[in-house]
């Protein structure tokens, strides 16, 4: 198991960078930040107090949304999500710790969209690694890895947070 520690606060500082660039780039007017749960929600608590977001942070559980759950089931402690906003008409950015097949992201925009169409979504991500299976793509990122098919990357948190490569 490798340890990224030292690393994780370099990408979060790309990551915030990223997003700054691309506020401006696109215009984006007192944007909305959504987490989701787990490692994307601490991300995002992070990255909220640093923009200086005046809406709360909202949390995304994406658990019932996912493509696979038949076959994964849920947590016996699924926390429901918290969108203490209205979504329609607004800027979104949709924050997660990795980004790997694409189907959190798919889950999340679908589960986004069933509270409202917003203005738009940026997606920032502290690590986006290789294996897509569905097409998806980070507008922001803190970092990336390329990883075998037997490899997963883990986020622990959320004080500190630490990044760990584990083989399954």
């Amino acid at each position: 198991m490798i340890d990224f520690q030292l690393s994780v606060e370099k990408m979060l500082d790309r990551l915030h960078a990223g997003l700054v660039a691309e506020i401006t780039r696109r215009e984006l007017h007192d944007p909305l930040m959504i987490g989701i749960h787990t490692g994307g929600g601490w991300i995002a608590e992070k990255l909220h107090a640093r923009l200086g977001l005046h809406e709360p942070l909202g949390l995304l559980n994406i658990s019932f949304y996912r493509d696979d759950f038949s076959q994964i089931g849920i947590h016996p402690r699924v926390i429901p999500s918290s969108l203490p906003f209205r979504v329609d008409g607004r800027d979104i950015i949709l924050i997660d710790d990795v980004l790997h097949t694409g189907r959190t992201i798919r889950a999340a925009l679908n589960e986004i969209f069933d509270y409202g169409r917003p203005a738009q979504v940026v997606l920032g991500v502290l690590i986006d690694r290789d294996g897509r299976h569905i097409p998806v793509q980070a507008d922001c990122v803190g970092g990336r890895m390329d990883l075998g098919p037997d490899e997963k990357i883990k986020l622990s948190g959320p004080d500190p947070l630490a990044l760990s490569i584990q083989c399954s």
